[in-house]
């Protein structure tokens, strides 16, 4: 099945990102393709998010995946606020209905899906490394799963103690011994190009503890921490699982189809080629 040719009918959809990347735009172009859907989507910056925001209502613009740093700027700039946006107080998603503007938060649904998919526990444990966007994201998913048990770790003192408030867990600056039955990496430790590609967020003795490793870290999929935690016989869920999920369940608000798990993993493998 190929997409229809390009018409005046044919739905936009974008990103709004400080730093664009290839990845969206491959993830969603290769699903329209695949399933003959009459979309296309492209990245776009701006240096007015109020300004972008408008167009996307005015022209009719179906989806809008929004990063960093837009993700608080669009809230007042919507019309609906969903309950996953609500949670950590950022957007990562618009969906124009006929002009009515719906934010939420694909990250955060994701997470959830994972630890439902994977069966955790949410009597056990939980560390968290990390205290950004996504770390909240993370940190509450897992609350609202019900993961009442956990700890914040974060350099960043204020970041740190902040996200710990918000979702009711410990703070701590520093792992030292500290371990958990779930340690989810949100730092950029382990990323690809990165000054700390070739490194473990956390050490073998953390690992060993461990019942599940989490790296979000979603580039290379398979990060010294996973490869470190698959050689130790420790269950992983990897980053790559999360940036598919999220883009797969975008995906489906903006064109009412939902991809199988193998069509995922085939855009998926696409967008990080």
């Amino acid at each position: 099945m190929m997409r229809p040719p390009l018409s005046k009918d044919t739905r936009l959809c974008i990103s709004l990102a400080g730093r664009p990347s290839n990845i969206g735009t491959r993830f969603h172009n290769y699903l329209y393709d695949l399933l003959g859907l009459d979309f296309i989507y492209k990245a776009f910056t701006t240096t007015d998010i109020a300004a972008a925001i408008g167009g996307v209502r005015a022209l009719g613009i179906r989806g809008c995946s929004v990063s960093m740093p837009f993700k608080q700027d669009v809230i007042g700039l919507v019309d609906t606020v969903e309950d996953s946006a609500r949670a950590i107080n950022a957007v990562n998603t618009i969906v124009n209905d006929d002009g009515h503007l719906t934010a939420s938060n694909t990250d955060y649904l994701a997470v959830q899906r994972l630890i439902t998919e994977h069966r955790l526990d949410s009597s056990q444990s939980v560390l968290i490394h990390g205290s950004g966007g996504m770390a909240n994201a993370v940190g509450a998913a897992f609350r609202d799963s019900g993961f009442a048990n956990g700890i914040v770790i974060a350099r960043n003192t204020d970041t740190g103690a902040a996200l710990a408030r918000h979702i009711g867990y410990e703070y701590a600056a520093e792992i030292g011994s500290r371990s958990a039955d779930i340690v989810v990496n949100v730092t950029p430790i382990g990323m690809a190009g990165g000054q700390e590609e070739h490194q473990s967020a956390f050490d073998a003795s953390t690992i060993a503890a461990a019942d599940t490793v989490f790296d979000v870290v979603a580039m290379p999929s398979e990060t010294p921490l996973i490869t470190a935690a698959r050689e130790t016989g420790v269950r992983v869920i990897s980053g790559a699982e999360v940036i598919a999920l999220q883009a797969a369940e975008q995906f489906e608000r903006y064109t009412g189809v939902r991809p199988t798990p193998e069509q995922v993993d085939a855009a998926s493998a696409v967008s990080r080629a």
